[in-house]
């Protein structure tokens, strides 16, 4: 559906993502999403050498960060109707609000291990409930249209940007202020994010009633046969694509590039994800998105073979940036599935989407440490390229073979309709019943 024309003597509409920027309601969405994904990086690092300072314990620390990635599940599974049941800005506000809450108490002096952990724990089991809730409104504010998925793309671009300036803003916070301090500067982004989310966006009703006869949890979400093709080809690339990720500081130390090296690793997929969204979302329209995304989701992990031939650190990150590129292929996803969700679960299946992408690459990075440990950094790498390759391949196949199958149906969905019409106007009953 093309863009209206401008009136003669206006200006003309602006382009790509500038149409997104220039609804009112979404740039306080993004800015709240600023804030909010910086308190939450922040408060990570803070946090983990909170808990180092205190236990003097590696184990510890890194434990800190493995709680941000496994209660996503929990989260996501029991409380994703939440995001339909209750209005959207309720939820997200009250959302900013518990984290606020909860860095609070960690900033208290001699909070106990036990409860700073048992606060990420509770940090993490909002956070997919706070994302789905913000996805699904995005279709709210933008429509289920191009602009829903250059929003959303928009949003991953400030999520990948934010690690790499996130980390190094709190990097150098640390030096100038002590753990605790550095936390109570995040609880003041949480609170003006839920401060944005209820200033800057309209108040709408939940999406489903109590009394709605839908399905406990997430059984109603994956009854659409689309819906569950769909689902595994966000989650099952982003298992294998960390792994790199999560084995750079061992292959830093294999290469002798040292501490410099190790960055430019950790910020080489990001920068390619960052650059291929952007171009996909300015430069491509919605149908070639949509014809792209398949293709690129077979090859977005093949660049991970290039591991097998021994590469050095220059060949090592160009390999890395076009893998990042690749994905791009989800704007296309993006659109299949925003028309695949009933909109009364909307909020649901965006919920299930976060929990899911989290937790798939919180195991994926526990599995890359086992067969590195056992084969070698390059060896895990490069067998990630390959099985996920073959994995994507299948699951790009399994996409087509249901829309083919959708496509075949619609014939006789529109005789059916057109058979209920002609009964209608025969005198037949007119009985009208809801989605």
């Amino acid at each position: 559906m093309s863009a209206p024309s401008a009136a003669p003597g206006t200006a003309p509409a602006p382009a790509g993502y500038g149409r997104v920027l220039a609804v009112p309601e979404f740039r306080a969405v993004f800015a709240a999403h600023v804030l909010s994904m910086l308190g939450v990086i922040v408060s990570e690092i803070a946090l983990s050498v909170l808990v180092y300072d205190l236990t003097r314990s590696p184990l510890m620390s890194a434990l800190t960060f493995a709680l941000g990635f496994l209660p996503y599940a929990v989260g996501g599974t029991l409380l994703a109707p939440v995001a339909d049941r209750f209005p959207a800005r309720r939820v997200l506000v009250t959302c900013d609000l518990v984290c606020a809450g909860c860095v609070a108490v960690m900033t208290v002096p001699g909070t106990g291990i036990g409860v700073l952990l048992a606060l990420r724990c509770a940090l993490a089991v909002v956070s997919p409930v706070f994302s789905g809730t913000r996805m699904a409104t995005l279709a709210d504010v933008l429509g289920a249209g191009d602009l829903f998925v250059l929003g959303r793309s928009l949003l991953r671009i400030v999520a990948q940007s934010a690690l790499l300036v996130g980390y190094g803003v709190g990097g150098l916070l640390l030096t100038a202020v002590s753990p605790r301090h550095a936390l109570l500067i995040t609880v003041t982004t949480f609170l003006a994010s839920a401060a944005l989310l209820r200033c800057g966006t309209r108040h709408r009703p939940g999406r489903t009633r109590p009394a709605a006869q839908t399905p406990p949890g997430v059984r109603r979400l994956f009854a659409d046969r689309r819906v569950r093709t769909l689902m595994p080809m966000f989650w099952v690339p982003a298992a294998f694509s960390v792994v790199p990720e999560a084995l750079a500081a061992p292959y830093a130390d294999q290469l002798g590039s040292g501490s410099a090296g190790l960055g430019l690793l950790m910020c080489a997929l990001p920068v390619g994800t960052v650059a291929g969204e952007l171009f996909a979302g300015a430069r491509l329209g919605p149908a070639a998105r949509e014809r792209v995304a398949l293709p690129l989701l077979c090859l977005t992990l093949l660049p991970y073979l290039g591991y097998a031939l021994r590469p050095g650190l220059g060949v090592s990150l160009l390999l890395l940036l076009l893998s990042g590129a690749g994905s791009a292929y989800t704007l296309g996803l993006d659109q299949w599935l925003v028309r695949a969700v009933p909109e009364e679960v909307r909020g649901r299946a965006m919920t299930v989407l976060s929990a899911g992408l989290m937790t798939v690459q919180g195991v994926g990075m526990a599995l890359a440490g086992v067969v590195a440990q056992a084969a070698g950094v390059r060896t895990a790498v490069a067998g990630a390229g390959v099985l996920g390759a073959l994995c994507c391949c299948g699951l790009a196949a399994a996409a087509r073979a249901t829309a083919e199958r959708e496509a075949a149906g619609e014939p006789e969905r529109r005789a059916g309709r057109v058979g209920r019409a002609t009964e209608g106007r025969d005198g037949a009953a007119r009985k009208m019943t809801g989605r």
